[in-house]
């Protein structure tokens, strides 16, 4: 999925010097001083520190500090300030894809059914309404008034592009975050999608809305209508 986020630090890397900075860094065996930095990629220091700190503020650097003499007391000197890559992972796609989520769930339904020895599409649908009630958990704030609207909101987060009819009785869903694996696997994608769904439907607490299964070229399997 991509969010605001992960472009604000794409932004930050499109700068020549400083995306030059981080690839040093990432593929150094240990961590680098900005001294080191900036003379592998011919920066003057004070210009590597700007860069180098504006990735630690992006998250995509790590900071640490130690003596480079391996002495310590007094006389050992300051610790040098290093940096290394962070842990941080980005996944960029536009449209927003989300296939780790639908990772996680396909693979919390292979455990369960191989633990019970049931189906799974069965097990499918109950690990994605599981998931679809655990992400409601979580909802936007502030929330919207609106149940249909709540809906749109929380899915929104999660690369449905969520689009309500004129007078916010449906809702049609423009992006399937599964796409890849929708259009290879169309009937166990759908009904992943729907029990997502119908779990936060049913976590936000949300019962006048009806989830359905109504493929649509170009968009989501799944809409959406409220009774009120």
């Amino acid at each position: 999925m991509t969010t605001s986020d992960d472009l604000t630090v794409l932004g930050a890397l499109a700068e020549p010097s400083r995306r030059a900075l981080y690839d040093h860094v990432a593929a150094a065996d240990s961590p680098v001083s900005r001294e080191h930095a900036a003379q592998a990629v011919g920066l003057p220091v004070h210009s590597a520190k700007f860069h180098l700190d504006r990735l630690v503020e992006e998250g995509l650097l790590d900071v640490e500090f130690k003596r480079l003499s391996g002495r310590s007391g007094p006389g050992a000197g300051r610790p040098t300030k290093l940096y290394r890559r962070s842990g941080r992972t980005l996944d960029v796609s536009l449209p927003p894809r989300r296939y780790d989520l639908a990772g996680a769930i396909l693979a919390e339904a292979f455990d369960a059914a191989t633990a019970t020895g049931g189906s799974l599409p069965d097990a499918v649908a109950t690990a994605a309404a599981t998931t679809g009630r655990e992400l409601a958990a979580q909802p936007p704030a502030p929330p919207a008034r609106r149940p249909l609207a709540r809906v749109a909101q929380l899915l929104e987060r999660y690369g449905y592009e969520p689009r309500l009819s004129p007078d916010g009785t449906e809702l049609a869903l423009d992006n399937c975050p599964f796409d890849r694996l929708a259009r290879e696997h169309t009937d166990l994608v759908c009904s992943l999608n729907l029990a997502l769904v119908e779990g936060a439907v049913d976590g936000l607490g949300c019962p006048e809305v009806r989830p359905r299964l109504d493929p649509t070229p170009g968009h989501c399997c799944v809409r959406a209508t409220t009774t009120t």
